[in-house]
This record gives structure tokens, C-alpha cells and sequence, in this order.
């Protein structure tokens, strides 16, 4: 006997699913856009109404912005080396810092960790900017202006990166530490050879926030660094849109390029660690 499966379709269903791929395609359309302009030449760019999509392809864009930066007192490469440098040690000292704080407030429960936690949640209702000018006394104080530091460490200790990891902490058996316990290890080995590994889902988490946060910090480096040789990525976007004008209109391709190579590294930090980031938010909780 042949078994016949039919297979059902539900016009709600269907209506559901339109609806979402019509809202992708609608939260898609300023990076789509982004990316269009940064291929089209300058008679595109200044036409009007604007184009969306690109007609005519170009890399003059991509030639002008090297043209425009190599005129600077600063290398192009030296600002990408010092956004590459600046984001890898604040991203290693954030799943670090993190990881550490969170296993020993949820594992080992020290006196005080409930108003520890009340305080970190606390501070998740503050915004950032509210904190700008005790950050700025903090790092003065400490001698820190000028220096790569200055834009590290602030980003180091954020109280979202350590609730999300102490709630992915929980979800740890505390069985696999008590079995290490016995055998002899002790809490360091117990931290990097057992907690580490399993926290790798909660790593990508908090490499794609912090990754965007600190790869795109316009402020930062604005306020703490003068000197033009620390200076990272957002601030050289800065020169080439200085030159975007009346006074110097060719330049607004070189801008639409600059803020593509700028953008693009976070879009593929997100797109390759998508998994494991919706894998954290369902470990720990919290609904995406």
C-alpha cells in the first residue's frame, strides 16, 4: 500500500510569513541602500529624486577615499590599525573580565553578590552618556589621556556584557565543578579547562556587541585622544566628510565608501556568529 501525505497549508500561515519577509525586506533597505551608494558614480549620488539601487557600478568611490586620506597628516592603514588593535584588546578583556566575574558571583555566591547584582542591573537603566563626565575626571585623574588605554578600559567593565554572562553562568551545572573539585583541580584550571569552553555561545554574544560597540565609538576617541597618530576609523570617516560640500562636492563618493569598509566588518562579525548569539539569548532568557 502507497501512503499519500498532503500536505496542508494554512492561509494564516502563509499570511505570516509574507508579513515577516516583508518586514526583513523593510529593515534591510538602508543597508541595502548603503551599499548601492557606495558603488555609484557621482552623477547618481547628486541625483534627484534619489536613485535607490545602483545603474551604473563604479570604484572611483573606493580610489577617491585613498586619494583623500593619503592628502592627511596620518596614513589611511594607521587609523585601521589602531581600530583593529583598540577593538581585539577591548573584546578579549571584555570575555575575560566577564567570564571571570560572572562564574565567581554565580558559582561561588560571596557575601553581598544579591546587592552586587542589584547594582549591575541598576546600572543596565542608565545610558552611557550620563557617565561621560565621570569617565572623563576618572581617566584624567589617572593619566590615561592620549593613550590607547583610555579607550579600553571603559569599554572593558559594561554592566549588560556581565549580566548577560552571569545569566548564561547559571545555566552551568554546578556538578561538573564539584566533580573537578574532587579530582584535585583547583579553581583556576577549574575556570579555564571546564567554565571557558562552555561558555563558548555566551563568547560570541559579547564579541558581536562589543566588536560593533567599540569598532564604531565615535565619541571616545573624540574626546580622550588629540593626538591625530591614535586617532581609529569613525575619526577618519570624519575628515573625508569634512570635505563633503559645496566647496568640494567630489568628495561625497569618497565618503559614501568610507562609511561601506567601516560598516561592513560588523555586518560579518554578526552574519558569522548569528547562530550562537540566538543560542546565549535562549540559554540565559533573555527574548530576542
Amino acid at each position: 500500500m502507497k501512503r499519500r501525505f498532503k500536505i496542508r497549508i494554512k492561509p494564516a500561515s502563509v499570511a505570516a510569513y509574507v508579513f515577516m519577509l516583508l518586514l526583513v525586506g523593510f529593515t534591510a533597505l538602508p543597508l541595502v541602500y548603503m551599499i548601492s551608494t557606495a558603488f555609484k558614480p557621482l552623477n547618481e549620488l547628486l541625483a534627484f529624486p534619489p536613485i535607490f539601487f545602483v545603474r551604473a557600478p563604479t570604484l572611483k568611490n573606493f580610489s577617491d577615499l585613498f586619494i583623500a586620506l593619503s592628502t592627511t597628516e596620518v596614513p589611511f592603514l594607521r587609523y585601521v590599525l589602531n581600530s583593529v588593535f583598540v577593538t581585539a584588546v577591548t573584546v578579549v578583556g571584555v570575555i575575560f573580565v566577564s567570564s571571570l566575574g560572572a562564574y565567581g558571583l554565580a558559582k561561588h555566591r560571596p557575601k553581598g553578590s544579591g546587592f552586587i547584582m542589584t547594582l549591575i542591573i541598576s546600572a543596565l537603566m542608565f545610558s552611557p552618556y550620563v557617565i561621560q563626565i565621570p569617565s572623563y575626571l576618572i581617566i584624567g585623574k589617572l593619566g590615561m589621556m592620549d593613550s590607547y588605554l583610555a579607550l579600553i578600559l571603559p569599554k572593558v567593565a559594561v554592566a549588560f556584557n556581565f549580566f548577560l554572562m552571569e545569566r548564561f553562568m547559571i545555566e552551568v551545572p554546578d556538578t561538573l565543578i564539584e566533580a573537578a573539585r574532587i579530582d584535585g583541580a583547583r579553581e583556576l584550571k577549574i575556570f579555564w579547562k571546564i567554565i571557558m569552553p562552555l561558555l563558548r555561545p555566551a563568547w560570541a554574544t559579547l564579541i558581536v556587541f562589543s566588536f560593533t560597540t567599540v569598532w564604531n565609538d565615535y565619541l571616545g576617541p573624540l574626546i580622550y585622544i588629540t593626538d591625530p597618530a591614535e586617532k581609529t576609523l569613525p575619526l577618519a570617516l570624519q575628515l573625508v566628510s569634512g570635505g563633503v560640500g559645496i566647496a568640494n562636492i567630489a568628495r561625497a563618493g569618497a565618503f559614501a565608501a568610507a562609511t561601506f569598509l567601516i560598516t561592513m566588518p560588523t555586518i560579518i562579525i554578526f552574519v558569522t556568529m548569528q547562530s550562537r548569539v540566538m543560542k546565549t539569548m535562549a540559554h540565559s532568557g533573555i527574548k530576542a
